[in-house]
C-alpha cells in the first residue's frame, strides 16, 4: 500500500519537536475528546491536534451557548459546558494537545507505525491515527480585498498562534464576532496599538466582551472604526496602512503594520483529502462498523466525517463510535497483549 499523502519515507528523522504516543487524534471536538477517555480506559495514550485555539470543535467555536439536547442524562447542556465537562473527564489520562495546528503529512513507517507532521513542524509518531474532524478542517473566510496573498503570513494573519508574535505591533483587527472582540481585548498587553474595524456599530460577540471592548475604547486604548475596508497599502509583504470607507468620513487611511481579519470560518476537508484514504461521493470516509477502521489499516474515523449505513450525525453516535474505535486501536498499539475488557464500574 502506498504511503498516505505520498510522502518520502526517507525524511523521517525525529527532531526536537517529535513526540511518540499510542494514538494521534485529529480533531478536538466532543467526539475526539471522548475518544481520549475511551483510549485511556484501555491504557492508551493520546495526542490531539486541532486547527482551532481551544478544545470543543464546532460546539465551542460555532455555538458555545446553544443548548444541546441529545446528550444522555443531560436535560440540556451548552456546547461550552459539554466541552468543559469532557476536558475534566479526560484530565486523568493526561492527553497532549496541539492547538492551532493542522496535520499536513501522514507517512507509514517501515515499523508499521504512522508519522504525522503538522503545518507548525510538530511530528507525532503513533501506532494508530484517528480522524475525528467533524465536517473537516475549519478554514478562515477571507475578506474580498485585492492583494491579500501578498501580505498573508507576513503581516496579515487569520489566527493568533502566539501572542508574543505581535509584541509591539500596531494591529488592525477586522470583524464583529467573538474572535475579533476576544483578541481586541486580549492583545492589549503586548501590542503598541490596536484598531478594531467593523462595518456597523453592532457586534455578534458575547455581551461581556463587547462591554470590555467599549470600555477600552472609552479609555483610549482601542481605536474603534465603523467602516468598510477598501484596500491594504504596503509593499514586499509589509502592511503600512489600511484604507477604510465610511458614510461620515469617505475614504481615509489608518496606519498599521499588522492585520488580523476575523470574518468567521468555513468547513473544508483539508489535507486529509490528499492522504490516500477512500472517500465516498459526499466526501465522507467509509468505515467498518466493527472498529470504525477505514480501508487503510491503522487509520480510524469517527464522528461526522465517517460514513456507514444508518449513520446519524449526532454527538451521541460519535461517542459510541469512539468506544469501538478504541478497541480497534488497542491491537495496533499493543499487538502482543490480550485486551481485557471491563465495565468502568469494575475499575473504581
Amino acid at each position: 500500500m502506498p504511503d498516505a499523502g505520498g510522502a518520502d519515507q526517507g525524511d523521517t528523522t525525529p527532531g526536537a519537536n517529535t513526540h511518540t504516543t499510542d494514538v494521534v487524534i485529529i480533531g478536538a471536538g466532543p467526539v475526539g475528546l471522548f475518544a481520549v477517555f475511551e483510549l485511556g480506559l484501555l491504557g492508551l495514550s493520546a495526542h490531539v491536534i486541532d486547527i482551532l485555539d481551544r478544545p470543543g470543535g464546532q460546539c465551542a467555536e460555532l455555538y458555545p451557548e446553544k443548548i444541546i439536547l441529545d446528550i444522555p442524562s443531560r436535560t440540556k447542556v451548552t456546547g461550552q459546558q459539554l466541552t468543559n465537562d469532557l476536558m475534566e473527564q479526560i484530565a486523568p489520562f493526561k492527553p497532549t494537545f496541539h492547538f492551532q495546528e493542522m496535520g499536513t503529512s501522514l507517512v507509514k513507517l517501515d515499523s508499521g507505525r504512522w508519522r504525522l507532521t503538522t503545518d507548525m513542524g510538530t511530528v507525532i509518531d503513533a501506532a494508530a491515527v484517528v480522524i475525528s474532524g467533524g465536517g473537516g478542517s475549519f478554514t478562515p473566510k477571507k475578506p474580498k480585498i485585492e492583494r491579500l496573498d501578498e501580505f498573508e503570513g507576513k503581516s496579515l494573519f487569520y489566527a493568533v498562534r502566539k501572542k508574543d508574535h505581535f509584541k509591539g505591533k500596531n494591529v488592525l483587527i477586522a470583524g464583529g464576532g467573538d474572535s475579533a472582540l476576544d483578541w481586541t481585548v486580549n492583545l492589549q498587553d503586548v501590542v503598541s496599538a490596536v484598531t478594531l474595524v467593523h462595518r456597523r456599530d453592532d457586534f455578534r460577540g458575547m455581551q461581556a466582551t463587547v462591554d470590555q471592548m467599549r470600555a477600552l475604547v472609552n479609555q483610549g486604548k482601542v481605536n474603534l472604526q465603523i467602516a468598510d475596508i477598501v484596500r491594504i497599502n504596503g509593499e514586499n509583504g509589509q502592511i503600512k496602512s489600511v484604507t477604510l470607507k465610511s458614510t461620515a468620513k469617505g475614504e481615509y487611511d489608518v496606519p498599521c503594520d499588522t492585520m488580523l481579519p476575523f470574518y468567521g470560518l468555513t468547513m473544508k476537508l483539508g489535507p486529509i483529502a490528499d492522504w490516500g484514504i477512500q472517500l465516498d461521493e459526499h466526501e465522507r470516509i467509509p468505515v467498518s462498523t466493527a472498529t470504525f477502521e477505514t480501508a487503510v489499516p491503522g487509520i480510524f474515523c469517527i464522528g461526522d466525517m465517517c460514513a456507514y449505513p444508518g449513520k446519524l450525525k449526532l454527538i451521541l453516535s460519535g461517542f459510541h463510535e469512539a468506544a469501538l474505535m478504541a478497541h480497534g486501536c488497542f491491537h495496533y498499539a499493543r499487538p502482543n497483549q490480550k485486551l481485557k475488557f471491563e465495565h468502568t464500574t469494575s475499575r473504581s
